[in-house]
């Protein structure tokens, strides 16, 4: 028989630890459902919620892609059709695209950084609720024959009052407030959370190299999304109250519409595409057992590709009538933001081509990376050029390279990325079997899916036509793109299945079942609530490789009260330890005010007056001060 002994350390630790868990934690039952402010809890329903989408996403590319399978289908009609192609770039870019990668972010980022909770967490919750409401309404209108129908960019003056009547166009746009609200928030909660509440020791220059990311591209989002709200709430404003800002007739410019949209569209393409270069370097160095080379490098690059994507707006409108010298520049700065991503895939090349490579489906998902963007680069830099884009311009070879760009730089990486943390996530390893299966359906059906649009586009094939006719020599190059998206949709099931399975029965994985050397990995899988018992200091990039680990914690913060350590913004220096405000019902009911106001909106500019009186007390009682949650500037002490 065996004793075991506890001595009053351990038990002060697990004591400690308990009343953590019962501090941090969301409140039980319904309540705490709709009360639940956990960065972790939001960040899973955000990830679910886009996820969700995602498939809805797909679905309706497979049901044009079964259209377009042979020549005069009558598999749907040009209206529905219309509303399909609306709706499918609608939402795998507002809906997916974007806000899964601040989903992933707002769960991973305070893990990396060693802190016990996002800036903000109220903010947090209401952003979710505002994004999952805005999705909602787009769908409830599709379902009911109402959806958008002018396209995803909804260009005017076929977006305006005189060729599209009705309410389809103005849930369209009053779905862009929807996300750009809630990115917005995102935006500003990760940019607190990173410069404020990072571990002591992480100075900038420790920073994770995905956690760089994420920073860049919330900047990023502070300087965009404004400028498409501003021109989605002119656009209602013409609609509904007949403003004239995009009619020429009247002094408007129809012109100024794509230059709004753009200036936020392109930056989007890299608010979508910078984020996966933070999970390839977490992927990478994990699975080649080494640092990522060329740390300064990286970041350098990361925040070149940011300056850059504001300046390349108009390579999306050649066809317009904008001065030819003007035209030149934007080609030039087209072709030099390849620079910044070539030396990012190069430091990837070294690490890899000096490490110890273990072949998981991580990596796999990192390699196709490379081929894929490869390729959607290169013809990315060829649309660069005006007189070749003028050429394919509106044809399925631009389809091809923006698959290419955003599946092969975004969802590869994503997938990878799900394979990689999901242990974190719920302590348990993905199917490695059924995941390398996902990966080479997913691989091969994306390529025999999309490279045909290519050939197509040469051809002559006009996007976003719902049919074509008989011996146009178009037919087989659709027939196999609608054979790979079905290997796609396949693919997705597998991991759809594989998540349910491993979910409850895989494999228990443990704090750190690769072996990896962040932040999020030194604590249990998945995480407390309060993420950390001992929130830990940093001693390097890679903390958990460092030889002694990590060699230090923080003590001195409350487990009583839902208390952090804020840091300084360079040195990340112990500065004061406020207290974060606790679970609320408010920002749930606050969102429904807000949902109320902006669907009202549609039908009359008085719901923006009365909408604005729950609004006023839903943020009332949200913001109302409690006992116990205010703020103290004490220091924290640092003990080995």
């Amino acid at each position: 028989m065996t004793t075991t002994i506890t001595t009053p350390a351990q038990t002060g630790q697990r004591d400690s630890a308990q009343r953590l868990e019962e501090t941090w934690r969301d409140p039980p039952g319904l309540y705490g459902w709709f009360a639940a402010i956990n960065h972790k809890t939001i960040a899973v329903r955000f990830m679910l919620t886009t996820f969700g989408f995602f498939v809805a996403g797909g679905v309706l590319a497979l049901i044009m892609r079964l259209q377009l399978a042979r020549p005069e289908n009558t598999l749907v009609g040009p209206d529905f059709y219309n509303q399909l192609f609306t709706m499918h770039g609608t939402t795998m870019m507002f809906l997916f695209a974007v806000p899964v990668m601040q989903a992933v972010g707002s769960y991973l980022v305070p893990l990396m950084l060693g802190a016990r909770s996002l800036a903000f967490p109220r903010m947090n919750a209401f952003a979710y609720w505002i994004f999952l409401f805005g999705g909602l309404m787009l769908y409830a209108a599709f379902l009911l024959d109402i959806g958008p129908d002018a396209g995803w960019f909804a260009y005017v003056p076929l977006a305006g009052p005189d060729y599209s009547p009705g309410k389809r166009v103005d849930f369209w746009a009053q779905l862009v407030t929807f996300t750009e609200l809630s990115a917005l928030l995102e935006a500003v909660i990760l940019i607190t959370t990173i410069f404020k509440m990072r571990a002591p020791g992480m100075t900038l220059n420790r920073m994770p190299l995905y956690v760089w990311t994420m920073l860049v591209t919330s900047f990023m989002v502070l300087f965009a999304m404004p400028s498409v709200m501003l021109a989605s709430t002119a656009l209602i404003t013409d609609r509904l109250v007949s403003t004239h800002f995009y009619n020429p007739a009247e002094g408007g410019d129809a012109l100024l519409w794509q230059h709004l949209f753009w200036f936020f569209g392109h930056p989007e393409v890299y608010l979508i595409f910078i984020p996966p270069l933070g999970f390839m370097s977490s992927i990478i160095a994990t699975f080649s057992r080494r640092p990522v080379y060329g740390y300064p490098a990286m970041v350098l690059a990361v925040i070149a590709t940011a300056f850059l994507a504001f300046g390349l707006w108009v390579h999306h409108m050649y066809a317009t009538n904008i001065p030819e010298l003007g035209k030149s520049f934007f080609t030039a700065s087209s072709a030099m933001i390849a620079i910044p991503t070539a030396i990012q895939i190069f430091c990837w090349i070294s690490t890899l081509w000096t490490g110890k490579l273990n072949f998981r489906t991580p990596l796999l998902f990192a390699l196709g990376f490379f081929f894929i963007l490869t390729l959607g680069g290169l013809t990315g830099i060829i649309l660069a050029s005006v007189a070749l884009d003028l050429q394919v311009h509106d044809t399925y070879f631009v389809v091809a390279h923006l698959h290419y760009v955003l599946i092969g730089g975004a969802v590869f990486p994503l997938f990878g990325a799900f394979y990689y943390w999901f242990p974190k996530f719920t302590g348990r390893l993905l199917g490695e079997t059924l995941g390398k299966w996902n990966f080479w359906l997913f691989f091969i059906g994306f390529n025999v899916s999309f490279f045909p649009m290519h050939l197509l586009g040469l051809a002559g094939m006009p996007r976003r036509v719902w049919t074509y006719p008989a011996g146009m020599g178009w037919d087989r190059m659709n027939l196999a793109a609608t054979v790979g998206g079905v290997m796609i949709a396949a693919s997705v099931l597998l991991f759809i299945i594989n998540v349910s399975k491993s979910r409850r029965h895989g494999v228990p994985a443990g704090p750190n079942p690769w072996g990896a050397g962040t932040l999020e990995w030194g604590t249990d899988s998945p995480p407390p609530a309060g993420n950390f018992v001992a929130p830990p200091v940093c001693g390097g990039r890679y903390p958990l490789w460092e030889p002694d680990g990590v060699p230090a914690h923080v003590t001195g913060l409350a487990d009583d009260r839902r208390e952090i350590l804020v840091t300084t913004v360079l040195d990340a220096v112990p500065d004061l330890r406020p207290t974060m405000p606790s679970p609320s019902i408010w920002p749930f009911l606050s969102a429904i005010a807000v949902t109320i106001l902006f669907v009202g909106s549609i039908f009359t500019p008085w719901a923006v007056v009365w909408g604005a009186v729950p609004v006023a007390i839903g943020l009332t009682f949200w913001f109302w001060p409690r006992k116990g949650e205010t703020g103290k500037n004490v220091e924290s002490e640092v003990h080995p």
